[in-house]
């Protein structure tokens, strides 16, 4: 009887003490669930927000901290959040959020695919004196992505403290500042509204769409021309993001988050089974793009994750059945030509951000947080391949 009222008593403590502990490994589920932004989504759909600045968050620790169950269900399978500022800027008379010249930021991680997408599309359109950015530490930790401090030499344009708010550590308190009580995701890319101090959208499927044409008329007629979302392939272009967001933007997380056997295998068996079917329709395209010779949405969702698979996704999210540079020579030369032939997709393109971001943040997967060395080189030029490869061409 004395050993069983001990042994309750030790439990009693340890549950009202543990929230003051200190963190030692941080939670998976704000890495990616809360952290990053969704893929495909319904570009009309709208959820109002709060544009008011307001009062920091009261929220404790302990509020911020949920693990990593929260995010998946009870077989373990990885789910994603819902994005929760979805404003639109329009050139339309009387808009709320009107296209103008040097009124919108863009806060980004040069890790995350989904902020990828949107450093991308601004320099594919010209609109680097239209709105501006900054890029977040490639850390991070229990409060989300912090932006760099101004004694830290980061590499990466724009790899700065915040611009905008004096004396702001994280990407977090720009949330807060909308809304005290905001307990959704602090994710990137963050579209904010310089002139009205409030965020416009979190949501990256919806942020490109809206730099597609909404600055036209403040544009040169080269960058006024081009067309991520022609009309003609707008249906296709839909089709294929919807299977390859599920399935291979998402899936990489799918597979490197379960926290069970079958929900792995399950999620990494169905991305190999959608990189063969990409790897087969680049194969039969007139090229150099997915949709022949024009570039498209397509190309530029599912860059963000090709070019991270074989510098991370292969061994830290254990999507290892083969990797891109021995195993999809179609996908190959595709993702080789846009790096190498674009800057667009080169400059914006910082493999170290990738590879510490992943391996020094997801303490949960890397407890020691240790950066493997290769592969060598992060990607290969145009005319070379790895030696098996080339061993099969001779």
């Amino acid at each position: 009887m004395l050993k069983q009222k001990l042994s309750a008593a030790v439990l009693r403590a340890t549950s009202e003490n543990i929230n003051h502990l200190p963190v030692l490994h941080v939670n998976i589920s704000q890495f990616s669930a809360r952290l990053f932004g969704r893929g495909l989504a319904s570009f009309n759909r709208r959820i109002t927000t709060n544009p008011i600045p307001v009062q920091p968050s009261t929220r404790t620790m302990s509020q911020d901290k949920k693990g990593i169950l929260d995010w998946a269900d009870k077989s373990g399978s990885f789910k994603r959040q819902e994005s929760q500022f979805r404003h639109s800027i329009s050139n339309e008379p009387n808009a709320r959020f009107p296209a103008e010249k040097g009124r919108y930021h863009l806060y980004v991680s040069y890790a995350c695919p989904w902020a990828h997408r949107a450093l991308i599309v601004r320099k594919l359109k010209g609109l680097e004196d239209l709105i501006t950015f900054t890029s977040v530490h490639w850390h991070m930790g229990d409060k989300g992505w912090r932006f760099v401090e101004s004694n830290e030499n980061v590499p990466g344009e724009n790899a700065t403290p915040d611009p905008l708010h004096d004396g702001y550590t994280h990407l977090r308190q720009i949330y807060f500042e909308n809304n005290k009580d905001y307990d959704g995701r602090f994710t990137v890319p963050t579209l904010y509204d310089k002139k009205q101090k409030c965020i416009v959208s979190n949501e990256s499927a919806d942020i490109i769409r809206m730099l597609y044409h909404s600055f036209d008329h403040l544009l040169p007629d080269k960058y006024k021309s081009i067309d991520l979302l022609p009309s003609d392939l707008e249906s296709k272009i839909d089709s294929v993001n919807s299977w390859v967001y599920n399935d291979i933007n998402n899936g990489v997380y799918k597979s490197g988050f379960a926290t069970s056997e079958d929900a792995y295998v399950d999620a990494v068996t169905t991305l190999f089974s959608s990189l063969d079917r990409v790897e087969k329709e680049i194969g039969s395209s007139a090229g150099p793009y997915y949709f022949g010779s024009r570039l498209t949405e397509a190309d530029i969702r599912l860059y963000t994750t090709i070019i991270r698979f074989d510098p991370v996704y292969v061994q830290h999210f254990k999507c290892n059945i083969r990797d891109i540079r021995s195993g999809y020579p179609n996908l190959h030369r595709w993702v080789r030509n846009l790096y190498w032939n674009n800057e667009a997709f080169r400059a914006t393109t910082q493999f170290e951000h990738i590879k510490k971001h992943y391996t020094k943040s997801h303490r949960q997967i890397n407890p020691h947080s240790i950066t493997p060395v290769g592969p060598q080189p992060d990607i290969f030029p145009l005319d070379e391949e790895v030696p098996a490869v080339k061993a099969a061409k001779s």
